[in-house]
């Protein structure tokens, strides 16, 4: 999965800067979508709900295929983290992939903020708390490991960026919580008290249901998988499981 050239920079550190500015592009789509459907279609949350979701998937293929020949185009800390448990990415580049990941995230909260005219932080106070939003997240965040390493795993890896971009976008209408799945995107989205929000205090549980989520993924994709390319066409029938 990754790129045998060279460059001005050293690999590491242009992975990490991919990782970055992936997940800053990916937060200022999810928080600039938001606002700007809350402001087209105020007191409309249907349609609200549906332009950022359609705008936010769309965003999310854009940004797999620019940034993901350079460092896989992870942009979440879980799938870095089920990454490093297939051996995909080394401690090393984990190590890297996380802070610029958050750090990214952050920067791209700040610059939806100021596109739009408001403060370039303005902690949330949209709380999303309860049981049923963190089995939501747990689910959705299951169903987007096993979706990335599935494809990879089962030699699809061509198809993922629009496969994700799909996958998103449909999960924030099937999920009650519209589908944070990504830690990262948790924290970002404390930063903007808009449409796309989370308040502090939601964030840890938030975060914990998709760590859990992501574990169970990684140990039914290696039932699957067990190994890179074992997915023979004879058994693989393609189907839908939104």
């Amino acid at each position: 999965m990754r790129p045998p050239y060279s460059g001005p920079l050293p690999l590491l550190a242009r992975q990490a800067l991919a990782e970055f500015l992936g997940s800053a592009g990916l937060v200022a789509v999810v928080i600039g979508s938001g606002i700007a459907a809350q402001r087209l279609s105020p007191h409309q949350a249907g349609l609200e709900l549906l332009e950022n979701a359609l705008v936010t998937g769309a965003g999310l293929v854009a940004l797999i295929l620019a940034f993901g020949p350079a460092s896989g185009g992870h942009f979440n800390p879980v799938v870095s983290l089920a990454d490093r448990a297939f051996g995909g990415v080394t401690s090393r580049q984990l190590a890297a992939y996380l802070p610029a990941q958050l750090a990214g995230g952050v920067v791209g909260a700040i610059l939806a903020n100021l596109m739009f005219g408001l403060d370039a932080v303005s902690v949330s106070t949209h709380d999303r708390s309860s049981g049923g939003l963190w089995l939501s997240e747990a689910l959705a965040t299951f169903g987007l490991v096993v979706l990335v390493f599935g494809l990879v795993r089962s030699g699809r890896a061509a198809v993922a960026p629009f496969a994700v971009g799909a996958y998103i976008a449909a999960a924030y209408w099937w999920s009650s919580s519209t589908s944070f799945a990504n830690p990262m995107i948790d924290v970002a989205r404390m930063l903007s008290n808009t449409f796309a929000g989370i308040a502090p205090a939601s964030v840890p549980m938030f975060v914990v249901m998709q760590l859990a989520g992501g574990a169970a993924a990684v140990g039914v994709v290696h039932l699957l998988y067990p190994s890179v390319g074992t997915a023979a066409v004879d058994v693989v029938v393609p189907h839908s499981e939104q």
